[in-house]
């Protein structure tokens, strides 16, 4: 039992299928009357944000749309989204979208509530007062972002992802809709819920971790294992769609308060360097930074096997564990993912740098083993 651990649950959450159409009363409960907007281009043309829309103008006045959030989105789209939601009185920020939308959206707010440039608020914990409220709408499941405190943004100067990160910028609001990710085509929906595995099993074994973010890391996985290759094929199934957007909800709970580790420390890195799709490069790494770790946490691997639907019969929890990492490259590619590095144009003479950057990672100092340049240089080459 650890004699010390903090746990910090900061969103409300609702969930139910159309209930983006029915927030009438929870908008009134935020005292605000000017919304914005952000979202992406795929949103928008999928039509989701009509009933979004719709919903929201029961209570609220739409003052903009910001639709131009890309993939990996920018510290310059940032800035361009905060003036023109500045410009227009916004005091409520809606995000619907995956991470990407939400975490534009998130430091926005920043940019609201603060004076200065977004770079002054880089690091952890340097905000001093709450944010103007936020609604966060995920139309994927995986990130997790609508209940977390941190937001990854991508600075084009320096080639690198950087972390903001403060109890304050949790949205305010977070509304599980599984319509909204019915219509994810089926890639975006196996490399997200990666995402969302990579948070539960990362979580599960970091040094930070508790037993309130293992009892939601598990649970995750769990859900995962048994939905994600029924949403990726049969995207129709409302069931699994909500498992899988719950799941992902879950291990966005857990890793705010438990961490991640050195999978996610070599994806940031990737992502900075490259505009690759995040939750495509988790699936990647996730079997080589479990191989990495097994060492230092079996019983949690094996553990972490067993959620996936390993049967022990008796065996090691080494045994065990290497059997749940074949377990999560059996389901990765059953959907469809990609092995390797090079599958989404990630350069070999790139790998040395990408190390070097993922060393200095945030997420790397929670990992459950210490890994030197050489360890993340190995693994990154492993995976190419």
């Amino acid at each position: 039992m650890q004699e010390f651990f903090e746990f910090y649950l900061g969103a409300r959450v609702l969930f139910k299928a159309g209930i983006v159409g029915e927030l009438g009363d929870e908008v009134t409960r935020l005292h605000a009357q000017r919304a914005f907007i952000i979202a992406d281009r795929g949103v928008v043309s999928a039509g989701l944000l009509e009933p979004v829309l719709a919903g929201m103008r029961q209570s609220l006045e739409i003052v903009g749309v910001f639709d131009d959030v890309p993939a990996n989105s920018s510290v310059a789209v940032v800035m361009q989204a905060a003036q023109q939601a500045s410009a227009a009185g916004a005091d409520v920020i809606v995000a619907v979208g995956g991470g990407s939308p939400i975490d534009t959206a998130k430091c926005v707010r920043i940019l609201l509530s603060n004076e200065g440039h977004l770079l002054d608020y880089q690091g952890y914990n340097v905000l001093q007062a709450p944010l103007v409220p936020m609604i966060a709408i995920p139309t994927t499941a995986g990130t997790g972002s609508e209940v977390t405190p941190f937001a990854v943004i991508r600075d084009e100067a320096q080639d690198l992802k950087i972390t903001f990160a403060s109890s304050y910028m949790v949205p305010t609001l977070a509304v599980l809709d599984p319509l909204m990710t019915a219509s994810m085509p089926a890639r975006l929906t196996a490399a997200t819920g990666a995402d969302a595995l990579t948070h539960a099993i990362e979580c599960y074994v970091s040094t930070d971790r508790s037993l309130f973010t293992d009892s939601l890391a598990l649970h995750a996985i769990e859900l995962v294992a048994g939905s994600l290759a029924t949403a990726t094929r049969h995207g129709a199934d409302l069931e699994a769609r909500s498992t899988m957007l719950i799941a992902s909800c879950l291990a966005g709970i857990a890793f705010s308060n438990g961490f991640l580790g050195v999978v996610h420390a070599m994806a940031h890195a990737t992502g900075g360097k490259f505009p690759v799709h995040h939750g495509t490069t988790n699936a990647i790494l996730l079997p080589y930074g479990m191989e990495f770790n097994l060492s230092a946490a079996p019983q949690r691997y094996a553990r972490i096997a067993r959620a996936l639907g390993v049967d022990a019969a008796g065996r090691s929890d080494e045994a065990v564990a290497h059997s749940g990492i074949a377990a999560v490259r059996g389901l990765l590619a059953d959907c469809g993912l990609p092995a390797r590095l090079r599958e989404i144009d990630v350069p070999a003479d790139a790998l040395d740098q990408i190390a070097e950057i993922a060393l200095t990672d945030a997420a790397i100092f929670n990992n459950p083993r210490s890994a030197a340049l050489e360890d993340i240089r190995a693994m990154l080459q492993a995976a190419w």
